[in-house]
């Protein structure tokens, strides 16, 4: 770069400054949002699991072991007995009030019929519309149910003359050792905030990139920031966001600092390719940012192109839904949202701790998306200089 275009990157550069500095909605957006949603959704899901969600019982056995078990549901950690209903109709109604997430109906005869050895039937039922809650009590619910089955056999092989040794492997015949690898917590936030703290970033990111450039359109400088980059669309784009680039990643700094130091959430293969996976990331949304407003050169259709696309990302990454159980036709259009490949890269470098080459292709995509201007300079150097903004 000689020293004419050097000057001119400059001098672009400390002009995007000034309007970063003059606009609070910049700091807000690139400073203030980010924090608070690290802390947001960081605090959100401190505890790792949810606990203690709202349980009622219906227990027509009123008996020493209906009670018995009933403590047991409540000594869960998940679980919390709230209530106790006389039977399944109050029960219901408390559960569509939104009272309880679900109840367990111990019947009436069960500890006779367990002792006579006829079957007694236990139910449970649980609010699946609130998935998390509804998955996790379920669980409880079912492995009390099993622990109520196996302690009722077990007493029946007593009585029969067995010793423990053979009643446990007649009750258990396979015992079943499980390591849950990389989180054996469980935890959903080391699961959930690994992508949703960097996917509000590059949403971020879209929205600011639209708007920096779209603000120059609406409001007709468009023609000055070229100039003034001495009508080079490249130094003028890149006197501009590179004052975003250093925000930007230094706020996703701040992020893997805060998960993987403070926090202390698994990264196995240290934080410094979770640092380049970050900058990549923030390189490829600001690429995927000029894609958009180039595509619609006017401010609210790209905020809105912006906003869609960033918010499809939490899906279509894989994080809430398994891109392999997706439609084939879904499976490849998840290549086309940064946040997927950055995804995989936290999947394979923080959790499974591989070396950084086993994710080359995830590299080489977020490469390609800040490849992404260059199809699209000509036309943004067009709409900069011709088009006229129509509220």
């Amino acid at each position: 770069m000689d020293k004419t275009k050097y000057i001119a990157f400059w001098n672009v550069m400390k002009r995007e400054c000034r309007r970063l500095v003059a606009r609070p909605l910049y700091l807000f957006c690139m400073i203030g949002a980010p924090l608070f949603c690290y802390v947001f959704f960081t605090t959100l899901m401190d505890s790792g699991l949810p606990q203690n969600m709202p349980v009622g019982v219906v227990d027509e056995d009123q008996t020493t072991t209906s009670r018995q078990l009933t403590r047991n549901l409540d000594a869960f950690q998940q679980t919390r007995i709230v209530a106790h209903y006389p039977d399944i109709a109050q029960a219901r109604q408390a559960m569509q009030r939104r009272e309880i997430y679900g109840f367990f109906l111990i019947p009436e005869g069960t500890t006779a019929e367990a002792q006579s050895q006829r079957q007694p039937k236990i139910s449970f039922y649980t609010n699946n519309t609130m998935l998390i809650a509804g998955s996790l009590l379920y669980k409880d619910m079912k492995m009390m149910s099993e622990l109520a089955a196996g302690a009722a056999a077990r007493s029946v092989l007593y009585a029969k003359g067995a010793t423990e040794d053979q009643a446990m492997g007649f009750l258990q015949p396979i015992v079943i050792d499980t390591h849950p690898l990389n989180n054996p917590w469980l935890n959903y936030s080391i699961y959930l905030n690994n992508t949703f703290v960097p996917g509000v970033l590059m949403l971020l990111i879209f929205m600011v990139t639209v708007y920096s450039i779209g603000v120059e359109i609406k409001d007709r400088t468009a023609r000055q920031w070229l100039r003034m980059g001495n009508n080079s669309i490249w130094i003028s784009l890149g006197g501009k966001l590179l004052p975003h680039t250093v925000v930007f990643f230094l706020m996703g700094i701040l992020y893997n600092v805060y998960l993987y130091g403070f926090l202390h959430f698994p990264c196995n293969s240290g934080i410094g390719p979770m640092l380049f996976a970050t900058l990549c990331l923030v390189l490829a949304s600001q690429g995927m940012g000029i894609l958009m407003i180039g595509t619609l050169p006017t401010l609210r259709l790209g905020l809105s192109f912006a906003s869609l696309w960033g918010v499809l990302s939490f899906s279509m990454c894989g994080l809430s839904f398994p891109a392999m159980g997706m439609h084939p036709t879904l499976q490849a259009l998840a290549n086309l949202f940064p946040l997927r490949h950055y995804f995989l890269i936290y999947v394979d470098q923080a959790l499974n701790g591989y070396p950084m080459i086993y994710s080359w292709m995830n590299y080489v995509a977020l490469l390609a998306f800040m490849m992404l201007p260059f199809l699209i300079a000509h036309r943004l150097k067009g709409a900069l200089i011709y088009y006229k903004y129509v509220p």
